[in-house]
């Protein structure tokens, strides 16, 4: 009597058990379904650095705190979040460094790709001494050049400009602000301006 109580006991449990395990996988699935892979990262990665040289010369360098990378039915997007510096070189000096609170770089498949950078973004070229600062700026890959549509100051050895809207090389070399208002010239460019970025010494005579 016994035994015959303790199997049917047992098939119960096993029968119970199972039904358990059905619905908790069901459950499960149902909640995985709905995840938005689109908004989840596929890739991460902290202190990131890049670089690109030619015929053995430093052209440019990228650092980040943070890197996440996304994908979309149509686009990939990389996002860094923590803070993001591009630094390009003439020849063996650093021209040109590029700060912002974060970045974003979406290539868009077979059609485009495409830089910005945005929170407290601060352009220096060193080599012209001429800093720019601004909230966000798009850099077109294919046509060399940096730009944005929003308030822009800008000092350099020939004076101070502000305006809205800028267009420059990639370099920074010749940044033009679109619509300037309360800005002025100095009559002389300033002969006291100092490459602080590869100044290695005093001048000797």
């Amino acid at each position: 009597m016994y035994p015959r109580a303790i199997t049917r006991s047992a098939a119960a449990i096993a029968l119970v058990a199972a039904a358990f395990v059905s619905f908790a996988c069901s459950a499960k699935t149902e909640v995985a379904s709905q995840i938005d892979m689109s908004a989840v990262p596929r890739q991460t990665g902290d202190s990131i650095i890049a670089s690109q040289s030619v015929n053995g010369d430093l052209t440019f360098r990228v650092e980040a705190a943070r890197m996440e990378k996304y994908e979309t039915d149509t686009s990939t997007y990389e996002l860094f979040p923590a803070g993001f510096d591009v630094y390009t070189y003439k020849g063996p000096d650093l021209e040109t460094h590029i700060h912002s609170k974060a970045a974003k770089h979406t290539d868009i498949r077979d059609k485009e790709e495409k830089w910005e950078v945005f929170g407290d973004v601060v352009i220096m070229n060193y080599l012209n001494g001429q800093r720019m600062e601004t909230d966000t700026l798009y850099w077109d890959r294919y046509s060399h050049r940096i730009y944005t549509h929003c308030f822009v100051k800008m000092s350099s050895p020939q004076g101070f400009m502000q305006g809205y809207g800028m267009e420059s090389d990639e370099m920074a070399r010749n940044a033009q602000i679109l619509h300037p208002f309360d800005s002025f010239s100095r009559l002389e460019e300033d002969s006291t301006y100092v490459d602080t970025a590869n100044f290695i010494g005093p001048v000797l005579k």
